[in-house]
C-alpha cells in the first residue's frame, strides 16, 4: 500500500497566519489560554465544594467518585475521536463549539439535584466537551507558531497550573461564602462568554485535509493510526507520557492526605500547599525548558526528547524525597524541584511529537496519544490505595519516581535509536 500524501508534505501555512491584523498570534495564543485555564479549571470545581454537595445533597461518596470517574471514563474514550476530528474539520469551530458546550455544562451543573443529573452534566457533558480541546489547540499553536514552538507550547501548558491552583482558591471561597451552585455559575458563565469573543476574534482557518474525502472515514481513522504505531519514537514517547500521567495522577490524588496525615494540617492548607509549591516550580520549569528545547533544536531536533528525558530523570530524586522528608520546608522544597523538571518534561510534550509526526495527522496522534497515557495513569490512585494498608503511603509515593526513571529511559532510547530514522520517514 502506497502512503498516503499528507505523509510528505511541507510544514502548512495556516491561514490563520495571514490573517493580516497586527499582533494577532499573541491573540490567538492569550485567547486559547485562557480557554486552556477554563479547561483545567472546571474539573477542579467539582472535587473543591464536594463535601459541601455531600452535604447539601445527601450523596454518598461511592456516588461522589461515581460523578468524578465518569469525566475521566469520557474524557478518555472520546479525546481519540476528537484528535481525528481536529485533522479534518476546522480546528477554530471545533474549539470554540467545544468550549461552549462544556461551560454550559458546567454552569448547568449548578442546577442538579440529583446523581443522574451530576453523571449526565458533570460527567459526561463537561468530560465530553473537555476532550475535543487540546488535540485541536496543540496542533493550532504548533501550525501558527513553527519557530518558537516549544516556548509557546509551553505558555499555553501554563494554563494547566494556574487552572488547578487558582479554580482550588476561588472556587472554594465562593463555595464556602455564596454556595457550591455559584461556583459552577462562574466559570461556567465565563466560559461561554469567552466562547463567543473567541468566534468573534479568530478567523475561520483552512484545515489541512489532504486526503479526507477522498477515503471513507473509518479507513482513513485506520490508515492513520498504523502510520502513528509504526513509528518507534511515538510509541515511546507515548509509553513515556504514560509513566508522567501515572505519577502526576497519584501525586494529585494522595499528597494532600499524605500532608494531612504526616504533619496534621488542615484540609484546606493541604490542599493549597500540595498543588501550590509543586505548580509554581512546573511553571518556571515549562518556561526554561521550552527556552532550552528551542535554542538546541534549532541544530539538533532531538533536542526536545533529551529535554523531555532529563526531565523525567532529574525529577525522579525530587518524587522520593518528598515522602522520605521530616519537615515541611523540605517536603515543600521537593515539590517545587519536582515541579521544574516536571515543567522541563511538559514544555515538549506536543512539540516532540511533532518533530516527527506529519502535520496531516497531528491532531490524530496526538489525541491517541492522550488516550494511551490516561488509560495507564488511570491506574495509579487505585494502586496506591491498595498499597496504603500494608506498605503506607510514604512508600507507595516513594516508589513513583521509579514511574518517571522507566518514562525517561524510554524516551532517551526513542532519540538514540529511532528519532533520526522516524522523522525523514
Amino acid at each position: 500500500m502506497s502512503k498516503p500524501n499528507f505523509i510528505t508534505e511541507p510544514e502548512p501555512a495556516s491561514s490563520l497566519v495571514t490573517s493580516g491584523r497586527a499582533g494577532f498570534r499573541w491573540e490567538l495564543l492569550v485567547l486559547l489560554w485562557l480557554a486552556f485555564f477554563l479547561n483545567q479549571a472546571d474539573r477542579q470545581i467539582f472535587s473543591v465544594v464536594l463535601p459541601l454537595i455531600r452535604q447539601d445533597l445527601g450523596l454518598t461518596d461511592a456516588e461522589l467518585g461515581l460523578i468524578a470517574s465518569a469525566l475521566v471514563w469520557t474524557y478518555g474514550l472520546l479525546v481519540p475521536i476528537a484528535g481525528f476530528i481536529g485533522d479534518r474539520f476546522s480546528r477554530r469551530n471545533i474549539l470554540g463549539v467545544c468550549l461552549l458546550f462544556w461551560s454550559m455544562a458546567t454552569l448547568f451543573t449548578g442546577f442538579c439535584t440529583t446523581l443522574m443529573q451530576f453523571i449526565l452534566l458533570r460527567g459526561m457533558a463537561t468530560g465530553g466537551g473537555e476532550a475535543f480541546y487540546a488535540p485541536s489547540a496543540n496542533a493550532l499553536l504548533g501550525e501558527n507558531y513553527p519557530k518558537n514552538r516549544s516556548f509557546v507550547l509551553s505558555i499555553h501548558q501554563t494554563a494547566v497550573y494556574f487552572g488547578i491552583v487558582l479554580s482550588g482558591l476561588i472556587a472554594g471561597y465562593v463555595g464556602e461564602h455564596y454556595g457550591w451552585q455559584r461556583a459552577f455559575y462562574l466559570f461556567g458563565g465565563f466560559g461561554i462568554v469567552l466562547a463567543f469573543i473567541f468566534f468573534s476574534r479568530i478567523p475561520k482557518d483552512d484545515p489541512n485535509v489532504g486526503v479526507v474525502g477522498q477515503r471513507p472515514v473509518l479507513a482513513e481513522i485506520a490508515e492513520t493510526a498504523r502510520i502513528v504505531v509504526r513509528k518507534p519514537t511515538v510509541v515511546l514517547l507515548t509509553l513515556g507520557f504514560g509513566c508522567m500521567v501515572f505519577v502526576n495522577v497519584g501525586y494529585l490524588t494522595w499528597m494532600p492526605s499524605f500532608l494531612v496525615d504526616k504533619f496534621g494540617l488542615s484540609l484546606t492548607d493541604a490542599g493549597f500547599s500540595s498543588l501550590f509549591y509543586h505548580h509554581l516550580g512546573a511553571f518556571l520549569g515549562v518556561l526554561s525548558g521550552a527556552r532550552i528545547a528551542d535554542y538546541y533544536a534549532r541544530t539538533n531536533p532531538r533536542s526536545r526528547l533529551v529535554v523531555q528525558s532529563l526531565g523525567l530523570l532529574l525529577g525522579a530524586p525530587f518524587i522520593y524525597f518528598i515522602s522520605q522528608s521530616d519537615t515541611e520546608v523540605m517536603t515543600y522544597a521537593a515539590l517545587f524541584g519536582f515541579g521544574i523538571f516536571r515543567g522541563w518534561y511538559d514544555s515538549n510534550i506536543v512539540a516532540s511529537l511533532y518533530e516527527v509526526v506529519a502535520p496531516g495527522i497531528r491532531s490524530s496522534a496526538y489525541g491517541l496519544m492522550l488516550a494511551c497515557a490516561f488509560l495507564i495513569g488511570a491506574s495509579a490512585p487505585y494502586l496506591l490505595g491498595v498499597l496504603k494498608p500494608t506498605l503506607g503511603l510514604t512508600a507507595g509515593l516513594a516508589s513513583l519516581s521509579g514511574a518517571y526513571i522507566l518514562g525517561g529511559l524510554l524516551i532517551a532510547g526513542a532519540a538514540k535509536w529511532f528519532f533520526e530514522k522516524d522523522r525523514e520517514s
